[in-house]
């Protein structure tokens, strides 16, 4: 159950962190408005505690293996909202670093 709810804690992150960034650079580049750029800090501060509600302590392991999430996360939100459409080797990099994500975080210890 652990590991269900570490994964979903990610995915959540990924939503504040992506999206937090996302809102700010539609607020900035895109002249949307000091309202969007307000929104993204607030959901980056959100990405900030929800990575403390991880079951594991340890800040730097749950942060590297959040940057395997972050990278898959930021290719799939560009393809959701922006259009992007990832190359083989855009989805062979995000899938490598989910493998790391697995290993840093769900491998045995012992």
């Amino acid at each position: 159950m652990n590991v269900l709810r570490s994964v979903g804690l990610f995915g959540l992150a990924a939503v504040a962190e992506i999206g937090g960034a996302w809102l700010v650079w539609q607020g900035v580049r895109e002249h949307r408005g000091v309202w969007w750029v307000l929104g993204g800090m607030v959901a980056l501060g959100a990405y900030g505690f929800v990575a403390t509600l991880q079951p594991d302590a340890n800040f730097g392991r749950i942060l590297a293996a959040y940057g395997g999430v972050f990278v898959a996360g930021s290719l799939a939100w560009g393809m959701v909202l922006d259009g992007f459409r990832p190359d083989r080797w855009d989805v062979a990099g995000a899938a490598v670093c989910l493998a790391g994500v697995g290993l840093i975080m769900y491998a045995p210890r012992g």
